[in-house]
This record gives C-alpha cells, sequence and structure tokens, in this order.
C-alpha cells in the first residue's frame, strides 16, 4: 500500500486553478482539490490522507473525513500545523509502507526524508495529476472510437452472418 500525504493549503496556494478558486471561496477550493484528489487516489490505488491545518483556529478539534477507502481529510486541531500531523503519522507508520508527502516547505524535507518518506514538490504532483488526467482522456476517447467503429457484422458469426444474407436476398 502506497501512502501519499499532502499539505492541502501548501498545494492550494501552489496550484494556480486552486488559487483562484480560493479568492472566491476557499471551501470550494478544498471542495475542488478533494474531488481531484478523489480520483487520483482511486485510479492509482493508493490512501491519501489530505491534512489541513487548524492551528491557527481557536478551540478547533482535529477531525476526520473519510470520503471513501482510499481518501481521508483531516482538519489539524488547534495549535498543531499540518506538517505536524504528517510527521506525527509518518513516525506511526515507521518504515513498513511507501509514503510520500507533497509539500513545497523544504524545512520539513529533513523530517520526512529521516522518516523514511519522499517529499514531491507541489508542481511535481500537479504534473503528476494532469498526466493521470490526460491518460484518462486518451483511454475514454480511444475506446469511444472502437465503440463507433464496431459493426454488427463484426460481432456475428459467419454461418449467421451468410443466413442472414440469404434471408436479405430472398
Amino acid at each position: 500500500m502506497k501512502f501519499i500525504f499532502i499539505d492541502g493549503y501548501n498545494v492550494i496556494n501552489s496550484w494556480s486553478n486552486l488559487k483562484h478558486e480560493k479568492e472566491v471561496s476557499l471551501d470550494s477550493a478544498r471542495q475542488k482539490l478533494i474531488d481531484i484528489l478523489h480520483n487520483y487516489g482511486a485510479i492509482h490505488g493508493c490512501k491519501i490522507m489530505l491534512v489541513f491545518d487548524g492551528y491557527k483556529v481557536a478551540r478547533n478539534l482535529e477531525s476526520k473525513y473519510e470520503y471513501n477507502k482510499n481518501l481521508t481529510v483531516v482538519f489539524t486541531k488547534s495549535g498543531e500545523t499540518a506538517d505536524a500531523y504528517i510527521e506525527k503519522e509518518i513516525h506511526n507508520i515507521g518504515r513498513r509502507f511507501e509514503v510520500s508527502v507533497v509539500t513545497s516547505d523544504s524545512l520539513e524535507q529533513q523530517t520526512i526524508f529521516q522518516r523514511g518518506a519522499t517529499r514531491i514538490s507541489c508542481v511535481e504532483f500537479y504534473n503528476m495529476i494532469f498526466d493521470t488526467s490526460e491518460d484518462i482522456k486518451r483511454t475514454v476517447r480511444s475506446k469511444t472510437n472502437a465503440v463507433r467503429e464496431s459493426t454488427v457484422q463484426d460481432n456475428i458469426d459467419d454461418d449467421i452472418l451468410k443466413k442472414l444474407e440469404a434471408i436479405r436476398r430472398s
């Protein structure tokens, strides 16, 4: 099982499409990111932990929402950063799984490496998401074209086709 931990606000502030969405509504930007990650996790079969800071929100309690088996969204408690939460979880997982952390925070990098995880920058992850999206579009287009090119004659046995042709001519 592969785990991907994502510093949510770090990604929102790094991706231009989400940054623009945030200007309209932070909730909307978060939901758009959740939707993107939901699809990515399902396609790649990895467990994604999307973590949002709650450290500046007074009396905020930690909350977790499981969207499906592949995506969990966490809002940290008051006084806890996303980085601290991710570090704690990586420490708990240990080196039993393949773990990546999506963040552009270079200070986080040292702790991540010490715990056996790899770092993916927000820009690299955006490119991974984009490539996956393009792969899906190509697959859908090729399957759609294959269906359009298929005829009834392609799916009928030759003997039956001859009999139908004889009936048509008579």
